[in-house]
């Protein structure tokens, strides 16, 4: 708003109310006007001027009063006209906006503040077309418009011409290197970009030249969680909630920050702050389902991402999230019409599609997904390699499903390496903790602690590699009217790196074995159970399918002696193609690389020979999944017994449980017993060299 009280005035008193609005006197620029108005009650421009006194002062429904009578007795000035429609936007109401908007350019159609300014109006009324031509109008009447150029980026987004709003903010910041907006703008391009290191540096920029601007606050914390700089990104949350205690972004994406730190607990913490905040943000209620779906409460979840499509029905990410929590409970059909949903609006998320096909299941034919993924792998080399990783995942699958194998592999290969690059996996240092856990965990040391321990029954612990068929032998447990599946829990880990906390000595695991004392291991078994409970508080008997529990099978086992350890084995070349295939939600790093996947299965396997060696005859039961695929009953009525588990033929019927299942297996184990699984590998023994040389003798 410029030019505040118009050209040419040469009234003495307007030209002192000036100065004083000038000089930010605010209270002397109002006196001087009311001194004016009430010689002179119906002067325009009086009314205007104190119009805009009052709207900086902060007094915006009087400032629209004001000027509202100047456009009663004059309608016909265009600058009035312009600054009450800036007004209106400020107040929310748009249309008025636009209406105002509209009749200044009628008076003054030549003037580029007033196309700038209808377009932001039409931008917030999401008449998008509409607000591209404003602003194209406003450049072409003035090219070095650098606030409207800016501007014009944001419309560019909307429409995917990311190119192109990136070259507009670059120009918007030649015209005026000081246009903070600008810098806030192209971080935004360059984060769609997928180029947030360097939208980072932007967003810096903005805030040194705007100091505590909001949106450039928010969306730092947003590039910063990007790059994974997750420390940096809750340290800049804290900074923009000093400045602004009520930000429900902040807390939105400082929840988001913590989810990506398997930070579940203080995820719902902070995301509870932000929906007491604003309980009609979408953003918000989608990170609530995501922090519902990490705690196994899928059907919370789909409650909370519903929300979010409610407040926002055109959420890709919800929809997105919203089909997998749908697919976790086994609602397949209305999961693939969630991802149709979220690639409608955003054809090129091609992490839905990675969800997707675990969803369904291909068959010949031209279908439409496949047909999709094939076009989209085309331009595949524009996007950023995590988009192409999923992409290549998401064909690998369909491939599978259609068996043409080669074309699978080719594709689960080029995923495969995209992921490893971006992994951090040590496998000297893996390697050497299994070594450590046989040097130390001793059958002497066992001899020591033996008998010792917590006398809770309630565990059976399910463990063994990914992809195992550690997931189908819980279901089937969990179909057990006593059993309560409580899924993949951290417990174990978790409760051990808390009793460690509490020890003077901190000695880390697997030392540590070497160094307790029976009242201790009673302890650890105790924390455990505490913390274990909370996923099932009233169940007689629960499962934990933590597969990578193998590691502490000799603690578990002391710890909990009552408990109930069944070891699931798979033919282990079959096991290795199945964990390759998958793209995994956790930090399973070693299975993208066929050596080292090799090589890590050796280890386990080697691991597991050695809690044969030196825990006592019956500490776990091995079950083989080729067996159960065989011969189910037989199998089942031996993992109950083995269980103490009175006969229940409903385990039989697995597939039926409704049950949440957050695993890669989520649709396998929806089936009935199928046999297609076994010997999978040999459609693809060609192409596994590496693995199959790493495996050795155990290939079979």
């Amino acid at each position: 708003m410029r030019d505040f009280f118009g050209d040419g005035m040469a009234q003495d008193l307007l030209k002192i109310a000036e100065a004083h609005y000038q000089a930010g006197r605010l209270g002397e620029a109002e006196t001087v006007l009311r001194q004016l108005l009430q010689q002179q009650p119906g002067h325009t421009e009086a009314l205007h001027a104190l119009g805009l006194v009052a709207f900086r002062a902060g007094k915006i429904e009087a400032a629209v009063q004001l000027i509202e009578q100047a456009l009663i007795i004059d309608a016909n000035n265009a600058l009035h006209q312009r600054n009450i429609a800036a007004m209106y936007r400020q107040t929310g109401k748009f249309d008025k906006a636009i209406e105002h908007g509209k009749v200044a350019l009628r008076l003054k159609p030549d003037h580029p503040m007033t196309h700038n300014n209808l377009g932001v109006a039409y931008f917030d009324v999401r008449e998008f077309e509409s607000s591209l031509a404003s602003y194209n109008q406003a450049i072409v009447l003035d090219p070095r418009y650098s606030e409207a150029l800016s501007n014009r980026s944001n419309v560019l987004r909307h429409f995917g011409r990311l190119d192109e709003a990136e070259a507009d903010c670059r120009r918007a910041l030649e015209i005026n290197p000081k246009n903070w907006e600008a810098h806030n703008n192209l971080g935004g391009v360059l984060r769609e970009l997928e180029r947030p290191a360097e939208a980072e540096v932007d967003f810096r920029t903005a805030l040194a030249l705007k100091p505590n601007d909001r949106d450039a606050m928010h969306n730092l914390i947003l590039a910063l969680k990007e790059q994974k700089k997750f420390d940096e990104g809750l340290a800049a949350a804290e900074q923009a909630l000093q400045a602004y205690p009520d930000s429900a972004d902040a807390l939105c994406i400082a929840a988001a920050i913590y989810l990506e730190m398997k930070n579940v607990p203080a995820a719902q913490r902070v995301i509870n702050q932000s929906l007491a905040i604003n309980p009609d943000k979408a953003e918000s209620q989608n990170v609530l389902g995501r922090v519902y779906f990490e705690s196994s409460q899928p059907e919370k979840a789909v409650e909370a991402f519903q929300r979010a499509l409610e407040f926002d029905p055109t959420y890709s990410d919800a929809y997105n999230n919203l089909g997998s929590a749908l697919r976790e409970l086994g609602r397949f059909d209305e999961a693939v019409a969630a991802y149709d949903k979220c690639l409608a609006l955003t054809p090129d998320n091609f992490g839905a599609y990675a969800n997707l096909v675990d969803a369904k299941t291909f068959r010949s034919g031209d279908d439409r997904h496949l047909v999709a993924m094939e076009r989209a792998v085309s331009g595949l080399s524009g996007f950023s390699e995590d988009r192409q990783m999923y992409l290549r995942f998401a064909l690998g699958k369909a491939y599978d499903d259609l068996q043409r194998f080669d074309e699978a592999f080719d594709n689960l290969e080029q995923g495969c390496a995209i992921k490893r690059r971006s992994s951090v996996y040590n496998e000297g240092e893996t390697l050497r903790l299994v070594e450590r856990i046989k040097s130390v965990v001793t059958r002497s040391v066992v001899e020591l602690l033996q008998g010792h321990g917590v006398s809770g029954t309630q565990p059976i612990f399910v463990l063994g590699m990914p992809r195992s068929g550690t997931t189908l032998i819980e279901q089937i447990i969990a179909s057990h009217p006593r059993v309560t599946g409580a899924g993949e829990l951290r417990e174990v880990n978790d409760a051990l790196g808390e009793f460690r906390m509490g020890r003077a000595s901190r000695t880390p695991y697997p030392e540590l074995m070497g160094d307790l004392n029976p009242a201790e291991l009673a302890k650890f078994g105790q924390k455990y159970l505490e913390r274990a409970l909370r996923h099932a508080p009233a169940a007689a008997r629960f499962t934990d399918k933590m597969p990578t529990n193998f590691f502490f099978l000799g603690l578990i086992r002391l710890a909990m002696p009552n408990a109930k350890i069944i070891h699931v084995n798979r033919n282990p070349v079959d096991t290795c193609l199945s964990c390759y295939s998958k793209l995994f939600s956790g930090e399973v790093n070693y299975t993208y690389d066929l050596s080292e996947l090799g090589r890590y299965y050796r280890a386990y396997h080697g691991l597991m020979q050695h809690w044969r060696t030196v825990l006592p005859a019956g500490s776990f039961l091995d079950v083989q999944y080729e067996d159960v695929v065989s011969d189910i009953e037989t199998q089942a009525r031996r993992i109950l017994d083995y269980c103490g588990l009175t006969w229940d033929g409903r385990v039989l019927d697995f597939h039926l449980n409704e049950r949440p299942i957050k695993t890669a297996s989520t649709a396998q184990v929806r089936q009935p017993i199928y046999r297609s699984s076994m010997g999978r590998w040999r459609h693809y023994e060609k192409h596994l060299g590496p693995l199959l040389h790493e495996l050795g003798d155990l290939v079979g």
